[in-house]
């Protein structure tokens, strides 16, 4: 299991490593393009809503040509797009070929998590995503501090030739690690009309459809953090952009770390229970550090310490729901997959797009964002897991 958990974390890490190694040469990337801080945050916003669409493309391609070759097809339009992104003249190709990117990047979040439900199903799966976690938590540790420090010699369009290293290498991987994880009798051809029934099949589960919405609702709170957090280190509390890697790394161990817990935890009290208890726990600290930025005494460590409490519960919910919604689908874990992750993506996506015009430097809109977010996962499980009995069975 643990070599597995590497390879399909390093190449799971290549997105997240997209977004974080590009986050410290946000702000110089909008005043070298005289851009303002919403045009900026659109080349964030065009990544994710292209990455959450895609993942309807390669779900069913890797139910029908198995798991390699979607991800063949992803890193070859993911290197091609970053090196349009090395070369964009403007503001408008950039946004451009960061959708081309996230396009291609989907690929690298689809087929993990369906080798996942392939291989394992419940408390195994839920340690495996745990694992791939740890591997993928060295992106907000390493990625923002390269970032920061190529910015230094490079400027923002250096990052991008880096990131193009970092899509040949998982090309590599691909190549001479990944294994194959679903045979030939067990691929589905793509049938549009088998497609749409195994769809409609999705969209009319409860279960399924509440425990995609919690996790999309977090990961949302996740993605306005991203696309906030540069901002409002360096403008609000003054951070250079290496101390603001150092403070997003910091945010983001609670994340990562209490993810490790989830397959233990889950196991001791189950996992509906400790789903609604991390929750309950992100809602708690989000309102608390909302209240107390509203207030005024936002301080940095203030603003850290929540954000570090609320991200380790969140740490907690991501690889749990994921795991439940999946659980009950594995004979359609590429299309369930892929179309689960379409909507938490979309749904992150939106966010940032619909509320960027309101961010202006400060802790305020961004931590109001994260608060509603929270409020509206915990009120999702609470009313639509009210019962759970199919979340209970795959506890």
């Amino acid at each position: 299991m643990f070599r597995t958990a590497v390879v399909l974390g390093l190449l799971s890490a290549v997105g997240p490593f997209t977004i974080d190694m590009y986050l410290p040469g946000l702000p110089g990337l909008a005043a070298d393009l005289n851009v303002d801080e919403a045009a900026a945050q659109a080349t964030i916003s065009a990544y994710f809503l292209a990455f959450g669409l895609a993942q309807l493309l390669y779900g069913p391609m890797a139910d029908a040509l198995g798991r390699k070759r979607p991800v063949y097809l992803g890193v070859t339009i993911f290197l091609g797009a970053t090196i349009g992104c090395a070369l964009a003249p403007s503001l408008p190709w950039l946004v451009a070929f960061r959708a081309l990117q996230g396009f291609g990047c989907a690929a690298l979040m689809v087929v993990p998590r369906a080798m996942v439900r392939d291989m394992y199903t419940g408390h195994e799966a839920t340690r495996l995503v745990a694992m791939i976690m740890l591997v993928i938590s060295v992106s907000p540790m390493l990625a923002p501090l390269s970032g920061a420090i190529m910015m230094q010699f490079t400027g923002w369009r250096g990052i991008f030739w880096a990131l193009a290293v970092v899509a040949a290498l998982a090309l590599l991987l691909t190549v001479f690690a990944l294994k194959e994880t679903l045979p030939e009798d067990r691929r589905r051809p793509v049938r549009p009309r088998i497609l749409a029934l195994s769809a409609k099949r999705l969209f009319r589960d409860p279960t399924f459809m509440a425990l995609t919405f919690v996790s999309g609702f977090g990961m949302a709170s996740f993605f306005v953090f991203i696309a906030s957090a540069s901002f409002v280190y360096t403008q609000q509390y003054g951070l250079t952009p290496l101390q603001f890697s150092l403070a997003f790394a910091t945010n983001a161990v609670g994340f990562f770390g209490a993810s490790q817990f989830a397959a233990t935890l889950g196991r001791r009290i189950g996992l509906l229970r400790m789903l609604r208890l991390a929750l309950s726990g992100f809602a708690a600290f989000s309102l608390t550090l909302l209240a107390i930025t509203a207030a005024g005494y936002a301080t940095l460590p203030v603003l850290m310490g929540l954000l570090l409490c609320g991200n380790a519960c969140l740490g907690l919910v991501i690889p749990t729901s994921q795991v439940m919604a999946l659980d009950p689908h594995g004979e359609i874990a590429g299309l369930a997959s892929s179309m689960g992750g379409t909507l938490q993506m979309m749904t992150g996506g939106v966010m940032v797009a619909v509320t960027g015009p309101f961010f202006n430097g400060t802790a305020l809109p961004m931590v109001a964002v994260i608060a509603g977010c929270a409020v509206m996962a915990l009120s999702l499980a609470l009313l639509a897991l009210g019962r759970g009995e199919r979340a209970v069975q795959a506890a």
